[in-house]
């Protein structure tokens, strides 16, 4: 979740982490409980980094690369799209018919973005932001996912001033939920 460096490090650390969840899904033969952790483990990174991301990446790449409106709207939609991928697959039970395609579905979308923000976010936010800058962010990055939520949470707002006053409140419901029933401890 923390992985130190500044915020292109920290961020391209997670792709790679989640990457390795879906390999780790993919090679799976059953489903069951084993399955519904690795969907929990999955979630949980993807709504700390998107929330993260919401809260500092996509202000900096607004505030600081030309056309950065463009980039920051179409990864938030990209965001979106996860985001309710995500809630489906919270709800849906590991033997329904539907888990396969779905997660397929979230493999698919997370890897068109990911290829998106390294290949034409990252370069530019490097070449338009100091080292400080950068390194500054990878702070506030890492601040953020510690205190994010750990569920998806689709209809929130996804304004960094709303996720940054929100998003606190919603992770620590979350982690309160995820301590009870042990979500996300299994791996």
């Amino acid at each position: 979740m923390g992985h130190g460096g500044n915020v292109v490090d920290e961020l391209m650390a997670d792709h790679r982490e989640v990457e390795e969840m879906f390999a780790r899904m993919q090679a799976m033969t059953g489903g069951g409980q084993q399955l519904r952790d690795l969907v929990d483990e999955v979630t949980i990174e993807l709504v700390r980094h998107s929330v993260a991301e919401e809260q500092y990446l996509y202000p900096a790449v607004r505030e600081h690369i030309e056309g950065g409106d463009r980039l920051a709207d179409k990864e938030l939609e990209d965001h979106s799209r996860v985001e309710k991928i995500l809630k489906q697959l919270e709800k849906m039970s590991t033997d329904d018919a539907q888990m396969g395609p779905m997660l397929q579905q979230l493999m698919d979308e997370v890897a068109a973005h990911v290829q998106d923000e390294e290949t034409n976010l990252f370069p530019g936010l490097r070449r338009a932001c100091t080292p400080d800058q950068l390194d500054d962010l990878g702070d506030k990055v890492r601040r953020a996912k510690a205190m994010a939520p750990t569920r998806p949470h689709p209809a929130a707002p996804s304004t960094p001033m709303a996720s940054k006053v929100l998003a606190p409140g919603a992770g620590l419901v979350d982690r309160a939920r995820d301590f009870v029933t042990g979500r996300g401890k299994s791996s």
